[in-house]
């Protein structure tokens, strides 16, 4: 009763301030399919993360504007909010802020530059999926928010800890087709369970412990035409640092081949295995109102017995523009313990899903 009281609110509210507002809008997606992974049943799931927003724009004259947008996540197949109900109602982001000649500044919750630009450089579109490459080999396994409080299976990574709160974000204006992002957050505790240090000299975090740095991230990117490329930087609030980077280029209308590498540093945190690198190679080739993804990664950590390595390939159908069938296989093999640097007790994970996509 009380979900369903704050989303009538919420839409009331909304409608009431629409006339004040020069655009408002509410946007979304919904997937769901089935998928497979090794040694679990067939799952009714996701490909993509499920979101219901709401954004919007007020003209103050001068060529300035005031901007805001608020996004929650959910779990289609339940009704649920995304990975249990104690996850923070707009945790997808919630922002509000001013755009003008200087670029855009925004205040609050989202993803860091380097986590919202990095995704866009792999087959997946940065899909949180396990066919994708995004949420592991692509950043190496890099978590921008290992403080924040973690749900899902409790495991680092698992609480969609590429977003940061309490935070700054700046983008500046588009010159030549480069542009430069930033972003900048308090040392504020978020409810975060322990981090134990590894190695001699390690740091320890308990729970709920305050940054012992200021986060922050700055990418660059530049588009033009057929060619797009990245240089991303970043550091969390355990000094954990990765950079990275990337680039595409449109060969024909049809084929655009792209390629990433990013190399993380923990030796704050871990003494015994300090250095994460992880690479991918990618393309997509449309054929009719269809697509083909296929990837190829690699993931190596220092003083591991192994490289963690996936392959992927996947098939989209456009039924229109805003929906779309697809179908996905992907093989992970000699996947790394990251406390060990052994093998996992699952080291192969094969994963198959099919479903549909629609956005709204």
């Amino acid at each position: 009763m009380k979900k369903s009281l704050l989303a009538v609110a919420l839409l009331g509210a909304f409608a009431g301030v629409a006339h004040a507002q020069t655009s408002v809008q509410i946007y979304g997606n919904i997937d769901v399919g089935v998928n497979k992974s090794s040694g679990q049943t067939l799952n009714i799931g996701k490909r993509a993360a499920n979101t219901l927003g709401f954004k919007g724009t007020e003209d103050l004259g001068n060529g300035l504007k005031a901007l805001f947008q608020i996004e929650m996540r959910y779990e289609p197949d339940t009704g649920t909010t995304e990975n249990g109900n104690n996850r923070p109602l707009f945790q997808g982001q919630s922002r509000v802020g001013l755009q003008g000649d200087f670029g855009m500044v925004r205040l609050g919750r989202g993803l860091t530059p380097y986590q919202e630009i990095v995704g866009s450089f792999e087959p997946w579109h940065g899909l949180p999926n396990q066919a994708g490459f995004y949420t592991d080999i692509s950043v190496a396994g890099f978590v921008s928010a290992p403080l924040d409080a973690r749900y899902g299976n409790g495991t680092p990574g698992s609480a969609n800890q590429n977003r940061i709160s309490n935070a700054i974000f700046y983008n500046s204006p588009v010159a030549g087709g480069f542009q430069v992002n930033a972003s900048w957050a308090s040392k504020e505790a978020n409810g975060g369970a322990a981090i134990t240090g590894q190695g001699v000299g390690a740091a320890s975090y308990a729970a709920n412990s305050q940054a012992s740095v200021n986060p922050f991230s700055v990418a660059g990117t530049y588009n033009n035409g057929p060619a797009a490329a990245m240089l991303a930087y970043e550091r969390n609030g355990v000094e954990t640092k990765v950079w990275s980077g990337a680039a595409s280029f449109a060969v024909t209308p049809e084929l655009k081949l792209m390629a990433t590498f990013s190399k993380q540093n923990q030796e704050h945190i871990n003494t015994i295995r300090p250095d994460t690198k992880g690479w991918v190679l990618g393309a997509t080739y449309a054929v009719g109102p269809g697509k083909i993804l296929a990837g190829y990664g690699q993931k190596d950590q220092d003083n591991s017995v192994a490289k963690t390595k996936q392959m992927s390939l996947g098939y989209e159908y456009s039924l229109s523009k805003r929906t779309y069938l697809y179908i996905d296989a992907s093989r992970k093999k000699d996947i790394i313990n990251p406390v060990t640097g052994g093998l996992a007790g699952v080291p192969t994970v094969n994963y198959y899903d099919v479903g549909i996509n629609h956005s709204f």
